[in-house]
């Protein structure tokens, strides 16, 4: 399975970063240190702060990626459309001290600007982040806090620091349970 979608990579302004973020899209966490890279798809995450830029991550101590993150101090956050799906789910399914993930399922990367950790092609959006040290809610509940360094997005789905919700636009996903996810759907405004 080989996953590469060619795409406008745009940068975001660090101050709307945190809407890459906000509707709680399933996430791929992708690390890397001493040669050693993983990927992991990660369902709780969030934005925390606008400045500097914020989130918070949860990544389960038994995994390869603690490992890698808390080493080199650094992570990045990209944000899969349903084209990969199947990719997100098999990169959260099995561990990264036993398989090449990026081999096995043809994930294709880049490098970031400010980060080591590779980012994947094919996503809608991109978080390079800095770990901010808490050893005691790592440690305690396996909660990260990053500061964001850089922010990207593919020009097809986000714009002017919004989502594009127009016909044919793709659309992040968001992971149910069992296999299942839902995409994201049809935006609507409330008058104020």
């Amino acid at each position: 399975m080989e996953i590469l979608v060619m795409s406008i990579r745009l940068p975001v302004e660090l101050s709307k970063a945190y809407r890459l973020l906000n509707h709680g899209p399933t996430v791929l966490v992708t690390s890397a240190h001493g040669g050693a890279v993983n990927v992991m798809a990660a369902a709780w995450s969030m934005p925390l702060d606008f400045s500097p830029p914020k989130v918070a991550l949860v990544i389960d101590r038994s995994t390869r990626t603690r490992e890698l993150v808390e080493a080199s101090g650094e992570f990045a956050l990209n944000i899969p459309s349903r084209a990969m799906a199947a990719a997100t789910l098999a990169a959260g399914s099995s561990s990264g001290r036993e398989h090449d993930k990026f081999q096995e399922l043809g994930l294709a990367t880049f490098a970031g600007e400010q980060i080591a950790a590779p980012l994947l092609a094919g996503c809608l959006g991109w978080l390079e982040c800095r770990l901010i040290p808490e050893p005691h809610i790592q440690r305690q509940y396996d909660l990260f806090l990053g500061e964001v360094v850089a922010a990207w997005a593919d020009a097809r789905a986000f714009g002017n620091g919004h989502w594009s919700f127009e016909e044919g636009a793709p659309r992040s996903i968001h992971y149910i349970a069992g296999g299942n996810f839902f995409e994201t759907g049809t935006a609507f405004a409330v008058d104020k």
